[in-house]
C-alpha cells in the first residue's frame, strides 16, 4: 500500500517533470554596450530537474512520477514538450523519454552507493546517464526508420535529438553537481 508521504513525493515529482518540461533554458550574456542578451538553449529544464528530484527521494518514487507522466501525455494531457497523445509515440522524442528510465536508474544508484559527495563521480554518472538516455533515443529512432522507411530522415533526427542537444544536456550537469552537496546534506 503506499503512505500517504510517498504519495506527496510521487505528486512533488510528477509537478516537477511537468513544469520542468514548460521551461526553456536561458543563458544571460553581456554584450560590449553594456547591454544583457539572452540566449535559449534548444532543452529543457526537464532533464536536470529529474536527476534533482531522484537525488532528493528514491528513484522507485521518480520512476513512478515518471511513469505517470508518460500515461498522462500519451492519454490524457499534452504535457510533453512539443505536446502530447498517441501519436507522440510516432515522434523521436518519445525514445529520449523512454531514456528517461535508465537514467534515474543510474543516478539513483551512484547516490545510494556514495554517502560522501565526490562530484567527479557525480560528474561520471551523469555522464554515463545521459550517454545512455541518448542511446536510447538513437536504437528508438533507428527502429522507427526501419518501419517507416524513411532512411534519409534518420540522419536528420539523430542530428537535431541527439548531436543538438548530447553537448548542452551534459552542461547543464555543472550546476546539479554544485547541489549534489546541498541536497546530501538536507537529505
Amino acid at each position: 500500500m503506499l503512505n500517504y508521504y510517498k504519495f506527496i513525493e510521487i505528486l512533488i515529482s510528477l509537478q516537477t517533470i511537468i513544469f520542468s518540461t514548460m521551461i526553456p533554458v536561458l543563458i544571460t550574456l553581456p554584450t560590449t554596450k553594456q547591454v544583457l542578451q539572452t540566449v535559449e538553449i534548444p532543452i529543457t529544464w526537464q532533464i536536470p530537474s529529474v536527476i534533482v528530484i531522484t537525488l532528493f527521494f528514491k528513484g522507485e518514487v521518480v520512476l513512478k512520477a515518471f511513469t505517470i507522466y508518460l500515461f498522462l501525455g500519451l492519454l490524457i494531457l499534452p504535457v510533453f514538450h512539443q505536446g502530447g497523445s498517441l501519436g507522440y509515440l510516432l515522434t523521436p522524442n518519445f525514445g529520449y523519454l523512454l531514456g528517461i528510465y535508465p537514467l534515474i536508474k543510474i543516478i539513483d544508484k551512484w547516490n545510494n552507493e556514495y554517502n560522501n559527495i565526490k562530484i567527479l563521480n557525480f560528474i561520471k554518472s551523469g555522464i554515463l546517464a545521459i550517454t545512455i538516455m541518448h542511446i536510447f533515443g538513437i536504437t528508438y529512432t533507428f527502429i522507427q526508420m526501419l518501419f517507416t522507411h524513411q532512411k534519409d530522415m534518420f540522419l536528420y533526427n539523430i542530428s537535431y535529438y541527439s548531436l543538438g542537444k548530447y553537448g548542452y544536456h551534459l552542461l547543464m550537469l555543472a550546476p546539479v553537481a554544485l547541489l549534489t552537496r546541498i541536497i546530501k546534506n538536507i537529505r
